[in-house]
């Protein structure tokens, strides 16, 4: 499995196959921040808007495939933009694996991939969301993430579902 970090406009050109994996998300039940059923033009949208941050460096994208054309895996990091008090942090965001992929070690190979270029890049502190009781858990868990709490009713679920959300972090290094 090929793992890469594309730049806006290779994001660009993936955004098709992105949205495949996307709608694969939303239908196998992951709260990734959607409804279902999600529309694939929607999908689509949403990751052609993403390509701005990513020109912008306030998002950094990875994307696993073993083919070019078909993405497997996706996982993001948010970078707080204009924020001098946090440019130690970023937000880990939209980990996600094709329901073929699942169980294959995807997902704990690209948050792996994140977590070592954030603190290539001088990030000491990655914090993310996940609903409370998904298979999520399991693989922040034992990845090394703290978990800080749970917030009820967060967010809904693909099925309209209020659900409570759990809140993790990971010490990359200490700050300086």
């Amino acid at each position: 499995m090929n793992v890469e970090r594309p730049d806006a406009a290779r994001l660009l050109e993936l955004t098709g196959t992105l949205a495949d994996l996307l709608t694969d998300t939303v239908a196998s039940g992951a709260s990734v921040g959607f409804l279902a059923p999600l529309d694939r033009t929607a999908a689509l949208t949403w990751w052609t808007e993403r390509c701005a941050d990513v020109a912008a460096g306030r998002l950094t994208v990875w994307t696993a495939y073993e083919e070019p054309s078909r993405v497997l895996g996706t996982v993001s990091l948010a970078l707080p933009a204009g924020k001098p008090n946090s440019a130690h942090r970023a937000e880990l965001v939209k980990l996600m694996v094709h329901r073929t992929a699942r169980g294959t070690g995807l997902g704990r190979r690209l948050l792996a991939v994140a977590e070592e270029a954030a603190a290539a890049d001088g990030i000491t502190l990655l914090h993310l969301d996940t609903e409370t009781g998904s298979p999520a858990e399991h693989l922040y868990r034992t990845s090394g993430w703290t978990e800080v709490g749970a917030i009820p009713d967060y967010a809904a679920n693909p099925a309209g579902s209020l659900r409570p959300t759990t809140i993790y972090y990971k010490r990359l290094a200490a700050w300086p």
